[in-house]
């Protein structure tokens, strides 16, 4: 069984990672390959995202509560979510993701979409999240996320990419990518909460309750934090990250 600190380390890294342009995938990979996390099972990993998700939904639940009054906008979300359902699904259901948890992959994909965030943030700001972000703006950046089933490409970090390249700001953007998160976490969690019921184990426990305040706590945290950076400052300090954590990656691999 999990300890309360491999928990607290868990819940760390998915707070953080989820809601950084960082990819938590990558840093759960990356640490599982040279920590033994003991027996770490999948209703710790439903908490987490179940954490983080009661987190972003208590954040923006004065957005939320006006998405009830405005329809179109919640539409477009659920709109922008459609391409990474049944693609996450079958990566997930046929165990092809397994095969992508790679540290070159991982790697080559931090490498190369930190270049693009670099890229991306470069672009002019043309658009306005309140009467811009139209259903072709939602379906764009919505394959871009599809990317993120990747480990390496980071779910915040390509749909950030995707709103700066159609010219939203850096805030408009990532409020564009956490709203995004709310159905992906969702279905997440549904997906995982059926396979625990298909297999007829687990059972809440201590730790389980654990890692879901924890993961809220540190979700929570880290979305103010970041909200309130990018209105003063560009991403530089996250891609600098990514490009010196995928070229570590890469000389591990390569020498």
């Amino acid at each position: 069984m999990l300890s309360s600190v491999e928990i607290l380390i868990l819940s760390i890294i998915q707070g953080i990672s989820e809601f950084l342009p960082i990819s938590s995938a990558a840093h759960f990979v990356l640490v599982s390959k040279y920590y033994a996390f003991n027996n770490q099972s999948l209703l710790i990993d439903i908490c987490l995202h179940l954490g983080s998700l009661i987190a972003i939904i208590l954040y923006f639940r004065n957005d939320l509560f006006n998405f009830i009054k405005n329809k179109n906008f919640l539409i477009k979300i659920l709109i922008g979510t459609i391409p990474i359902i049944p693609v996450g699904f079958i990566l997930y259901q046929t165990g092809l993701i397994n095969h992508l948890r790679s540290l070159e992959i991982i790697g080559w994909m931090s490498l190369i979409f930190g270049i693009l965030l670099y890229i991306s943030d470069k672009s002019k700001i043309t658009k306005k999240i309140d009467n811009e972000f139209t259903n072709k703006s939602a379906i764009f950046i919505g394959m871009f996320q599809v990317i993120a089933l990747i480990p390496g490409v980071s779910r915040s970090g390509i749909t950030i990419t995707s709103g700066r390249i159609l010219g939203f700001n850096r805030f408009d953007s990532a409020k564009i990518s956490y709203f995004l998160s709310i159905p992906t976490l969702a279905a997440a969690s549904m997906l995982g909460i059926y396979n625990i019921y298909k297999e007829g184990s687990a059972e809440l426990n201590f730790l389980a309750i654990i890692a879901v305040i924890f993961s809220f706590i540190f979700s929570y945290i880290t979305i103010a934090i970041f909200l309130n950076f990018i209105k003063k400052f560009t991403l530089n300090i996250f891609i600098i990250y990514r490009i010196i954590l995928s070229l570590l990656i890469l000389a591990v691999v390569y020498l």
